[in-house]
């Protein structure tokens, strides 16, 4: 059994003065009451829980998803990375494949899921493609309501719900497409959408920021809110930090899970004959931008947002309709006992 510690403020009058007043002892300040202690509570029990954080990848083949995951988290966490294949096929329909680790920095823990779609826009006909993925979406949303209606639920409820999706744009430099468009119109009312500019490195500067402002014209005009949505600013402070993040979307990233030494330093990067992209250099790409918004700054705000938005919306319509079974079997019912 651990050993209770006694506040500092429990001292017995024989070494304190009262009041305050030094009689050989410390000072003691009568008017602390220990409220700011929670926060040193709420980081334990945190600590003891660990974390989750379940990420969606979705982009057609060849946009560098598995290797853009490695190393946002520096390790082998990519679908691919843990089960290679020889020459993977491209789906005929789209698949959902998912895969969690447990991973650990300075004594905090956290599972991560990595949910990954192959097949996606790689067919002729993408014609209703998103809904496989919003089908996946919505089961899970369903899955965590299930156990939080149960009688007897569990302690903590396992939590399998999206809490981002990183939608990959193909380094075209000219528009959107119509699949695009489609895809993140549908799930943006259901998901957070972090959308990235995948191998921004084929792209120049000029023809980058060009396609950055193209697509953030067409996300206005078709009325796609992707993350952080700004109906969902919490004060001031929140807004100016959000509006500057707005400005940036999408990211133009470039990954690589390959070190190379630069300088004497060594540091993550792609090689190429003109010289090496540095991953984490903001100069070079906006990778770093799109870490710290996805760990560094706003992981909770994402994991709120699922929970009190998108996942409260899905549980008011659902019960809702089972609400209105329940009230057409009792009329029902009423009618026929009335015969």
């Amino acid at each position: 059994m651990s050993e209770a510690v006694l506040p500092d403020v429990m001292v017995p009058p024989a070494v304190g003065g009262l009041y305050g007043e030094k009689a050989g002892g410390p000072v003691v300040d009568f008017s602390y009451v220990g409220i700011d202690a929670i926060l040193e509570q709420m980081r334990r029990k945190a600590m003891k829980q660990g974390f989750e954080l379940n990420i969606m990848v979705v982009g057609q083949s060849g946009l560098g998803k598995s290797t853009l995951m490695n190393t946002l988290f520096k390790s082998k966490v990519s679908r691919k990375s843990v089960l290679a294949t020889a020459q993977e096929k491209i789906p005929k329909t789209i698949e959902i494949k998912s895969i969690s680790h447990d991973i650990e920095e300075k004594g905090v823990r956290m599972k991560l899921t990595v949910i990954d779609t192959p097949g996606f826009g790689d067919q002729i006909n993408n014609e209703n493609c998103w809904q496989p993925i919003m089908k996946f979406i919505n089961d899970q949303y369903e899955a965590y309501l299930q156990e939080e209606i149960n009688i007897n639920r569990k302690k903590r409820i396992p939590d399998s719900r999206v809490h981002c999706c990183i939608y990959f744009i193909p380094p075209t430099g000219h528009c959107l497409r119509p699949l695009d468009v489609e895809f993140m119109r549908r799930l943006s009312k259901v998901v957070n959408i972090v959308p990235v500019i995948a191998k921004a490195d084929t792209l120049t500067l000029e023809e980058r920021d060009f396609f950055k402002k193209k697509i953030r014209e067409e996300l206005r005009a078709n009325g796609i809110d992707v993350y952080p949505q700004k109906e969902f600013d919490e004060d001031a402070e929140d807004r100016m930090i959000n509006e500057k993040i707005r400005e940036m979307i999408p990211f133009a990233v470039v990954g690589s899970d390959q070190e190379y030494q630069v300088n004497g330093r060594r540091l993550l990067g792609r090689k190429t004959k003109w010289g090496t992209i540095e991953v984490e250099n903001i100069a070079h790409c906006e990778f770093a931008y799109l870490r710290d918004l996805l760990i560094r700054t706003h992981m909770q705000n994402i994991k709120d947002i699922t929970s009190s938005i998108h996942y409260e919306m899905y549980r008011v319509r659902r019960l809702n309709e089972n609400n209105t079974v329940v009230t057409h079997a009792n009329e029902s019912e009423e009618q026929f006992d009335s015969l």
